[in-house]
């Protein structure tokens, strides 16, 4: 039985290498036992690989896009099910045209989560605001930023660059349970993860909820594809979210409100006397009267 430990951070480049060399030497699934975790050089943990004559090893280019996504699902057999399907490449190497196949629908629906997950940590991190006075931030004026956050999956590492993309003007932090990552200065690193931190009140949070409320439509409430779109997992950790109830609770009073207040419309007949009137005696362009509508006929 061969142990193969991979890293907390770069866990897909750490896994590529480890099945390329367990393939090559010819090691079954059965034969693996995967773990994540430690960040140790030693991918193979106290068994070292037996080498014998390497075979060549080949996949898909849309198998290694597939893992890349997959292999952050939370699966606890994801390594394997990923060993599983390049090793059935090997003598199948049609297999991922396959969408049916039980082991290739499996690794499209990780993927799949894996992808929603992402999708709602760029929705839902809130960012606020820390304190600055501090001496590292002396020599350069960039804010502070810290934000906590509990994907369902291990997608903070795939995820990280969107927000140093899109906040590369400040430093900030991500805290999740399993990792955490730090920009600072313009470089991206990663620590082990952490409790949830005490973080400030920030001016910001009011923003939030002043959107939220401007958003919110009562006459279109759906409960259920609200809930989709924004899981209760999420409620405690959104400042907004504690306005939900009330407004869910007074969403049937105001829409009865806007249909009280809408105006009225003119009667059938009235209207169909306008619209006869409009056919009948069109605005001609240069007349006196161009800049007046046939509604004035009316008034």
């Amino acid at each position: 039985m061969v142990t193969v430990v991979l890293p907390t951070v770069g866990t897909f480049t750490a896994w590529r290498k480890a099945a390329r060399e367990l393939a090559q030497a010819n090691v079954p699934p059965q034969s693996v036992l995967w773990s994540r975790g430690e960040d140790t050089v030693d991918l193979f943990a106290d068994t070292p690989l037996v080498t014998g004559s390497a075979r060549q090893i080949s996949v898909p280019k849309g198998f290694l896009e597939l893992a890349q996504r997959a292999i952050w699902h939370a699966d606890p057999e994801r390594f394997a099910r990923l060993y599983g399907v390049l090793w059935a490449l090997q003598s199948n190497p049609v297999l991922m045209r396959d969408r049916t196949h039980p082991m290739i629908a499996r690794l499209y629906m990780m993927a799949k989560e894996v992808n929603r997950d992402q999708h709602k940590m760029k929705a839902f991190v809130r960012f606020r605001e820390i304190d600055t006075t501090t001496t590292d931030t002396a020599a350069s004026p960039r804010r502070r930023f810290a934000a906590w956050f509990e994907p369902s999956h291990f997608t903070l590492e795939p995820g990280a660059q969107f927000f140093a993309n899109r906040f590369g003007d400040m430093d900030w932090a991500i805290f999740t349970p399993d990792l955490s990552a730090h920009f600072t200065q313009g470089r991206l690193r990663f620590e082990p993860g952490a409790a949830r931190p005490e973080l400030p009140a920030d001016a910001t949070e009011d923003l939030w909820r002043t959107y939220f409320r401007s958003i919110f439509n009562p006459a279109r409430v759906k409960v259920r594809a609200m809930q989709s779109e924004m899981p209760k997992k999420y409620w405690k950790n959104l400042p907004e979210a504690d306005l939900i109830p009330d407004m869910l609770a007074k969403a049937q009073e105001r829409a009865n409100a806007m249909v009280a207040s809408a105006p009225s419309l003119p009667p059938v007949r009235a209207q169909k006397l306008r619209d006869r009137v409009r056919a009948t005696y069109p605005l001609r362009p240069g007349s006196k009267i161009q800049d007046r509508t046939q509604d004035d006929l009316f008034e």
